[in-house]
């Protein structure tokens, strides 16, 4: 065995004991857990039961599955319609501070979210910045009342995530060849034909990266329903940690995160189908 293949099997050997111990396992763990038995809060015992995924069907976390997803959904459009024209005039742009600008986008992955969702309430509190600059504006006669709305949520999720959109649909974009535009525009495409049937077919795969990369998370970051929501929006994020922190039922808790789980799955399958079509569109 020459030193490449050596390489080579070392390395497969490494990423799939990594996998096994470190996702494999706990993953087995988990969904064992989820078919164990909760009678006492923090006590699991046998029998093996299946009431745990019964309980996904009662009505209150069917309602948690709907306003979660409901909110990913609502987050992934707004970062599109505001990501895409960033993307679009960055890729475009040939100036020096083009470099400032991508950096601008990627300082915020060097602070945690979290201090950047504190952040935020600095800006939409009741006497906080964004009231401030409307009252002083003569916009509004009275502070706005943001904190502890699904509208903070949102606003704390798109603040967040809207990078993640941003660098995939760039990325896709700056590659993108120009002559096709001029091309539709001598056929006498307007500026609307040629988004429609130029630009958005070409720039399918940024948008699906993105819309993963927008989605996914946003079904599972509860701190920032937490702190800006103050526990009155419920995402399934929130209730899966609910469950192992404070109900301490971690069987209903682990048969919920299978249950997001095998959603996600579903969700990245789509996208895998999705994204192959629109590679083969693009070509």
């Amino acid at each position: 065995m020459n030193e490449k293949n050596r390489f080579k099997t070392l390395s497969i050997s490494l990423i799939s004991f990594w996998l096994i111990v470190f996702v494999l396992v706990p993953v087995l763990m988990v969904f064992t857990v989820s078919l164990l038995t909760c009678e006492v809060p923090g006590e699991i015992k046998q029998p093996f039961t299946l009431n745990n995924y019964k309980e996904m069907f009662d009505p209150v976390f069917l309602k948690v599955i709907f306003d979660s997803f409901k909110m990913a959904f609502e987050t992934t459009l707004i970062c599109l319609i505001a990501g895409f024209p960033f993307a679009y005039n960055l890729a475009r742009y040939k100036g020096r501070f083009k470099s400032l600008l991508l950096m601008l986008i990627i300082i915020p992955f060097w602070t945690s979210s979290l201090i950047r969702t504190y952040a935020i309430i600095v800006i939409i509190k009741t006497n906080g910045l964004l009231n401030m600059v409307l009252m002083s504006l003569g916009l509004i006669d009275e502070p706005l009342k943001l904190m502890y709305t699904p509208l903070a949520v949102m606003i704390g999720m798109v603040y967040s995530l809207l990078p993640f959109m941003i660098l995939p649909l760039y990325a896709v974009l700056e590659k993108l060849d120009y002559k096709y535009i001029e091309a539709a525009k001598d056929l006498g495409a307007g500026r609307t034909q040629t988004f429609l049937h130029v630009i958005l077919p070409l720039s399918m795969p940024g948008i699906i990266a993105g819309s993963m990369l927008v989605f996914l998370p946003t079904l599972c970051l509860f701190y920032i329903s937490d702190v800006l929501g103050g526990a009155k929006t419920l995402l399934i994020g929130n209730f899966i940690r609910n469950q192992f922190l404070l109900v301490r039922n971690w069987p209903l808790g682990a048969a919920a995160s299978m249950v997001l789980m095998g959603l996600m799955f579903i969700i990245i399958y789509v996208y895998y189908k999705s994204s192959k079509k629109a590679g083969r569109e693009a070509i």
